[in-house]
């Protein structure tokens, strides 16, 4: 094959490229140590956004491009967006057991949007690590109030009653 004939590919496309995984640094020993290891799977991890009293699915989260992300330029400084109405991210990861597939790790991430100024305030360190928290099974929503854990709550078993069901005590009482 000449050159000529290797940039045929349209600018962009992935058509026979191995795309990149995201690594994690782990301290496992493995025997293999390619491409690749110590990459994790999101293929079970969902997005959902709590907004006022809504809960809605939105996978374009774990990339920030979830509804109410888009357009906002973010800070670190909460004061900046005095303005903002506060929006939460929840990472739902989804577990298999002999009875079936159940809601494993659920935990929130706060953030202020203040649509009109396209200003939002979000500490990404904390939406990874707890993105992380979710993937290893563990149940944080301490910051959510009353109103927020109803709208997931509902959400939750709506989405999938069994899957409610079938979940954990832990989550169950966090939502109570």
């Amino acid at each position: 094959m000449d050159i000529k004939d290797q940039n045929t590919e349209q600018p962009g496309s992935t058509a026979g490229k191995k795309l990149p995984a995201l690594n994690i640094v782990n301290k496992k020993e493995t025997k293999h140590r390619g491409f690749g290891q110590g990459s994790i799977d999101l293929s079970q991890l969902s997005s959902v956004i709590i907004d006022g009293d809504e809960a809605y699915l939105d996978l374009g989260a774990p990339h920030a491009k979830s509804k109410v992300e888009k357009g906002i330029k973010f800070t670190v400084n909460k004061e900046d967006v005095p303005n903002g109405r506060p929006c939460w991210i929840v990472w739902v990861a989804v577990d298999f057991k002999e009875e079936g597939k159940y809601y494993a790790g659920v935990t929130s991430c706060e953030m202020l949007i203040d649509t009109e100024e396209k200003k939002g305030w979000k500490i990404l360190a904390d939406h990874v690590n707890r993105m992380d928290y979710a993937l290893k099974r563990r149940i944080l929503l301490d910051n959510l109030g009353a109103k927020e854990k109803a709208a997931l709550k509902q959400l939750l078993v709506e989405t999938d009653p069994g899957m409610w069901e079938r979940s954990e005590d832990t989550l169950k009482e966090a939502l109570a």
